[in-house]
């Protein structure tokens, strides 16, 4: 029987120091309270806002998190993304700071502007298929081009940067009760909900 694969736990450390690097290239966005929300729950309800992201959404910190983390001889290789638009522009714009050469492949149908900005951001644009899915072959290039592929959500630096997220929410609330992820990939879920209990647990030792 093949030897499993070991399981990396991330430790607060991990996350604090993400945080430190991405902050590099993304903002520290605020939680607002949401008016609205809190009347339906009856309760009071934060949103964090990152649609203030330069890129409109949290990608960018897993993206740069991994990439930063790439050798030397990794980062002349270049790297390769699959996105259908959030991702694409996360990558694009890490690559852009890092000074790494970006192929992103994305859908036929992706949102125009979001193909600009990823193109705006100096990452060359592929279009193929119709879905996120038919864009996956891009991992048959970066093998052929020996270029380093960068995954949306699936690494351990993809989740550990996205999930800078949940630490920042449990500094500015710390007495939070609940946190609600959107799941699509589960990177920023994973991320958050180990952030949050990690940061959570040093505080009830206190």
């Amino acid at each position: 029987m093949p030897n499993a694969t070991p399981v990396v736990t991330p430790t607060l450390m991990d996350f604090e120091a993400a945080e430190a690097n991405v902050l590099a290239i993304a903002k520290q966005t605020p939680l607002l309270d949401s008016f609205y929300l809190s009347d339906l729950v009856g309760g009071e309800v934060f949103l964090k806002a990152e649609n203030l992201q330069r890129t409109g959404a949290y990608k960018l910190r897993g993206a740069y998190n991994r990439m930063s983390k790439l050798t030397a001889a990794e980062r002349k290789r270049g790297v390769v993304a699959a996105s259908a638009g959030n991702h694409a522009q996360g990558v694009a714009l890490a690559a852009s700071k890092l000074g790494i050469k970006a192929t992103i492949f994305m859908p036929i149908g992706a949102s125009l502007p979001k193909v600009q900005a990823t193109k705006g951001y100096g990452a060359e644009v592929v279009l193929t298929g119709a879905t996120f899915a038919e864009c996956l072959n891009c991992q048959e290039f970066s093998q052929k081009k020996n270029a380093v592929f960068i995954p949306p959500f699936d690494h351990i630096d993809v989740v550990i940067g996205q999930g800078t997220v949940g630490l920042e929410i449990m500094k500015e609330l710390p007495d939070v009760d609940n946190i609600v992820v959107a799941i699509g990939g589960g990177g920023l879920a994973a991320g958050v909900a180990v952030a949050a209990k990690l940061r959570l647990k040093p505080m009830e030792e206190k």
